[in-house]
């Protein structure tokens, strides 16, 4: 049988990493993700923080893409966009999250599930002043999400703002930080053979519970 031009069956790797036991793991899912986390920053520093998070509407039609973790501790993980975006509004309908981190170079996945809040406008505030003038241009200008009709009027509304703000660019009122508080980890680390180790943390009325997943 004749392959097609989309067939990528023949596409492999293999994993190559050493296994992960339920003795190594720590008790706290956040300090797992901690541990991993740090060894993942002295291979990548400038991509560890990336994260797929995946949303779903009030219809079950789910939505994913790429943003940045920016702070994280027991409470919860974090991140900053626009209220407004195709995330804001089906957070708003949905208030439940999944986040996805891969660390390619340690065979690595992480995934978190849990419930999603705003942060306090405070902390929106303080974040966006700490970002740089360019980022700040860009999140002010844009209606993240909406149509526009070329690249040159996205151009045009940065430019026209840059000179309206000689000073502090004003964060939008439609900006600002959303924080998932966990209820279930996994954490994955591949194997050789397919035969990988999966692990999950699943938080009970006092605390957390660990469960060995098949592959």
């Amino acid at each position: 049988m004749e392959k097609s031009r989309g067939d990528l069956t023949a596409i492999r790797r293999e994993y190559l990493a050493e296994g992960l036991s339920r003795a190594d793991l720590a008790l706290s899912p956040t300090r797992q993700f901690s541990d991993w986390f740090e060894q993942a920053k002295v291979l990548r520093a400038d991509d560890v923080s990336s994260m797929t998070l995946a949303t779903a509407d009030t219809c079950g039609m789910p939505s994913a893409r790429i943003v940045l973790l920016k702070h994280y501790d027991e409470q919860g993980f974090c991140w900053y966009t626009d209220y407004e975006s195709r995330k804001g509004s089906d957070l708003a309908q949905n208030p439940q999250a999944e986040l996805l981190f891969y660390w390619y170079a340690l065979e690595r996945q992480v995934r978190i599930q849990g419930r999603v809040h705003k942060l306090s406008a405070e902390a929106g505030q303080q974040y966006f002043t700490a970002r740089p003038r360019e980022s700040q241009l860009s999140a002010a200008a844009s209606c993240q999400s909406k149509p526009i009709a070329s690249r040159q009027a996205l151009q045009a509304s940065v430019t026209e703002l840059e000179k309206e703000c000689q000073g502090d660019v004003p964060k939008p009122e439609r900006w600002g930080g959303y924080c998932l508080v966990p209820s279930r980890f996994e954490f994955w680390q591949g194997r050789e053979g397919r035969l990988h180790d999966r692990f999950v943390y699943q938080r009970t009325a006092q605390d957390w519970m660990v469960t060995r997943l098949q592959p």
